[in-house]
């Protein structure tokens, strides 16, 4: 996003206001940042990639990850439910549901907050297989599913939830439906409360789903999800994830660069700076930081205009910057010291949220795998 855009930076000004105020609280009483996500309603922004026709702002990828990067760089929370509702508002915009004919627009004017229930026990990082199966009842389904992980969970207005069809496989690959579902339904509910190590605020609670659904509630054709998840969901959702580890990045470096440099050694009248050593490693971590976020916006501008290489940039990008951001916030604590443990420089919570960003589904070493199938000619799923 380009920073003298008016329209954009008058619409994130007051999200990184309200998310910056309440940080510090939110990690600290691990609770959902409705400052700024009521901030992210007012703003226009929950429809940033949504096309204008449906009152969305038809901003593309390069926008939403400076976007998300700004956010996670105040506060990782806030930045994660607004990736999550972003890439189930890209889900519904790929194939709007027939029995919610309202649903995009209200996505994209912030009267719906919307996010993802993928991930179940059973399939643990491969979010793409729900373990969970559909019943069939008359025109529609019964859901039965147990969800382990759900951001924004008892605080999003609609989930799109998966699970396997009545019919289970087809054509060997997961025969799996998307489903649209309110959260004022009887038979949807939160399991446990969310305490988490890192990304304390983003409320990602185990839920349950167990109810009727319409044939108009589905996403897509029946047994559609799979591929739904594959170029809707995995496109959107990589990048996303990958820009809010680089916004965590850009905190963690902020943060060490400004306390070494002011941070003295009265004994010697120097800061930390004047030691090679601690030189040395600021380096190692800006130069680094530069790598990830050139990789992230290269895969940005080929979402936008995809070739050839665009799924090998949607599988690289979330892990390659995970493992970045894990590295750079490491070397930022042993950088700061004691100091980095109190949470004066807020850096043990850009450490602890780099930490659950990159165990988020599908995992560095499932996106890993993933990529070495496409560079060496198999296929990504299956044998």
């Amino acid at each position: 996003m380009d920073h003298t855009d008016p329209p954009l930076e008058a619409a994130l000004v007051p999200v990184l206001a309200a998310a910056r105020a309440a940080a510090v609280d939110v990690d600290a009483e691990g609770r959902f940042p409705q400052e700024a996500v009521a901030a992210l309603r007012e703003s226009g922004l929950l429809g940033l990639t949504l096309p204008t026709d449906a009152g969305g702002m038809g901003r593309g990828p390069e926008e939403l990850a400076d976007t998300l990067s700004r956010i996670a760089a105040v506060c990782g929370s806030t930045a994660m439910v607004y990736l999550m509702h972003v890439s189930a508002a890209m889900t519904v915009a790929a194939a709007p549901p027939a029995g919610q004919p309202k649903l995009l627009r209200q996505m994209a004017d912030g009267t719906t907050l919307g996010t993802l229930a993928f991930s179940e026990p059973g399939s643990r990082s491969h979010f793409w297989a729900p373990t969970s199966q559909a019943i069939a009842d008359g025109d529609g389904t019964r859901l039965a599913a147990e969800k382990s992980f759900v951001t924004s969970a008892g605080h999003a207005d609609i989930y799109v939830v998966s699970t396997m069809t009545p019919a289970g496989q087809a054509d060997g690959e997961p025969a799996v439906d998307l489903v649209a579902v309110p959260a004022d339904r009887d038979g949807v509910s939160v399991s446990a409360p969310w305490r988490g190590l890192g990304l304390r605020g983003n409320a990602s609670s185990p839920m349950t789903f167990a109810l009727g659904t319409a044939a108009g509630d589905r996403i897509g054709p029946a047994g559609g999800g799979f591929q739904l998840m594959l170029e809707a969901v995995l496109p959107w959702f990589n990048l996303g994830n990958a820009a809010v580890s680089v916004g965590l990045a850009q905190a963690a470096v902020d943060a060490a660069v400004k306390h070494a440099s002011g941070a003295r050694l009265e004994h010697l009248d120097e800061s930390l700076a004047h030691l090679p050593t601690i030189r040395a490693q600021l380096s190692k971590m800006s130069i680094e930081l530069a790598a990830t976020r050139s990789y992230l916006n290269t895969t940005a501008r080929s979402l936008a205009a995809p070739d050839d290489t665009t799924t090998l940039h949607v599988l690289g990008v979330k892990a390659m910057a995970n493992d970045a951001a894990l590295r750079i916030t490491d070397a930022a604590m042993r950088v700061c010291g004691g100091a980095a443990f109190s949470n004066r420089l807020q850096l043990e919570r850009f450490f602890r949220d780099a930490r659950a960003g990159h165990v988020m589904a599908p995992t560095a070493d499932v996106l890993y795998d993933l990529y070495g199938r496409a560079i060496t000619g198999l296929p990504l799923f299956g044998n």
